[in-house]
């Protein structure tokens, strides 16, 4: 006994550690278009809309595919979900430098949001069945992390360099030998085992009405959008916002861009972390009003590096723990064994629908309409909403708060 237990946590680490990477390279294949956006749109003649449009999409086939991978990875287990979905990615994020104009970018960005979507929640709830209870806000930290850590952090720094000696198109390219050997390496770790449950014979529709009847599962969803909007229009936008309304020049919208991934690596990690000790509800209201006031600071500066960085820094500090307990603890501790994987799929995909995939449309012609100085309103709007919802109706899931959740299951 004694000596399986090393072994036991040697392999839930290497879980988890291959699932970040995994998450990480998700992130780079989402953000990396970001930072290149302003060198893309002169390249191939873009507007804002057009960007708005690029993102969108992207994120409209992230949510669908969320909805039904996650399911599927229930069924039939992490493994065959998360390597089908590591090659597919790989192989088309080197795609992206291929395109020649608009319907090229569009089309690719639909099929790598399908693959990253089928990933999300099959690699949250892998993540969260090898973590022990009382760390499970830590790992699933850990994992989530990476996502805007290697996408929004160091992409940004890498492609400033890396522009100085190659042509965007190559750029995307770099990546693809790496998400191949990561698919390798996940189908050697990840178990083939399906954990078995009340809910196992159920189809889609069954299964995601069943996700729906537990309180909270409406409310993450509400709340999904919320973050989502913050994040990927701030993503999105920012660099053009940086560029075009305080005339900062390339390098320095690229470090200052790298406020985000920093940002949201340090609040998924830390905030998570905490929640384990005070309890889910307590970080959720924190991040919302955090975020919300560090976003009225950001539309309050100027061209000043330092103060842009560290405002966006806040803001996505607190902004991307929201997400991570969203989609991963309270979502997981809201909904029986059986369908973790489906819940975080529908919390992820009407985040992604909504959020991700209309919000950047829409701010893609507010911000060609009313100008791009004005692109801060909409998720301040859409913080100050989530921080009602979670006051008022959100549910706690971790500690003495939580017996109604266990009431819940017994119904």
């Amino acid at each position: 006994m004694t000596a399986a237990r090393p072994t036991a946590a040697r392999s839930n680490f290497a879980v988890v550690a291959v699932m970040a990477l995994g998450f990480g390279l998700v992130g780079i294949d989402r953000f990396l278009i970001s930072t290149l956006y302003p060198v893309i749109a002169r390249d191939l003649d873009l507007g804002y809309g057009d960007i708005g449009t690029i993102t969108g999409v992207l994120a409209v086939a992230w949510g669908i595919a969320a909805l039904f991978m996650g399911r599927l990875s229930d069924r039939i287990g992490r493994r065959y979900v998360l390597v089908g979905a590591l090659i597919i990615f790989s192989l088309l994020i080197g795609a992206s430098g291929l395109a020649s104009g608009l319907f090229g970018l569009v089309l690719v960005r639909i099929f790598m949001g399908f693959a990253d979507g089928a990933f999300a929640p099959a690699s949250i709830s892998a993540t969260l069945e090898a973590s022990p209870p009382a760390k499970q806000g830590r790992n699933i930290g850990f994992q989530q992390m990476t996502l805007t850590l290697f996408g929004l952090g160091l992409a940004p720094l890498i492609v400033a360099e890396l522009l100085h000696v190659i042509n965007w198109r190559w750029i995307f390219s770099l990546f693809v030998i790496p998400g191949l050997l990561l698919a390798w390496a996940t189908w050697r770790i990840i178990p083939p085992t399906v954990q078995r449950s009340d809910y196992a014979d159920l189809d889609s529709v069954q299964s995601w009405r069943a996700a729906l009847g537990y309180h909270n599962v409406p409310i993450l969803m509400i709340g999904m959008f919320c973050w989502l909007t913050c994040l990927i229009t701030t993503s999105a936008f920012m660099p053009s916002y940086l560029m075009d309304h305080l005339k900062l020049g390339f390098e320095p919208m690229g470090r200052i861009m790298s406020a985000i991934g920093f940002g949201a690596a340090a609040g998924t990690l830390l905030l998570p972390w905490l929640s384990d000790s005070i309890g889910r509800k307590p970080v959720m209201l924190i991040s919302t009003a955090g975020a919300f006031g560090a976003l009225i600071l950001l539309s309050s500066l100027g061209p000043d590096m330092t103060a842009l960085f560290w405002a966006l820094f806040l803001v996505h500090f607190f902004n991307n723990a929201l997400i991570t307990l969203t989609v991963g603890p309270i979502c997981s501790e809201s909904v029986p064994v059986g369908l973790t994987a489906t819940a975080s799929g529908v919390v992820i995909a009407v985040g992604e629908l909504a959020g991700g995939g209309l919000t950047p449309i829409l701010a893609g012609q507010f911000a060609e309409i009313f100008g791009i100085d004005h692109l801060l309103w909409l998720p301040m709007a859409s913080l100050g909403a989530g921080f009602l919802i979670c006051l008022l109706a959100l549910r706690e899931t971790r500690g003495r708060g939580a017996d109604h959740i266990q009431e819940e299951f017994a119904r």
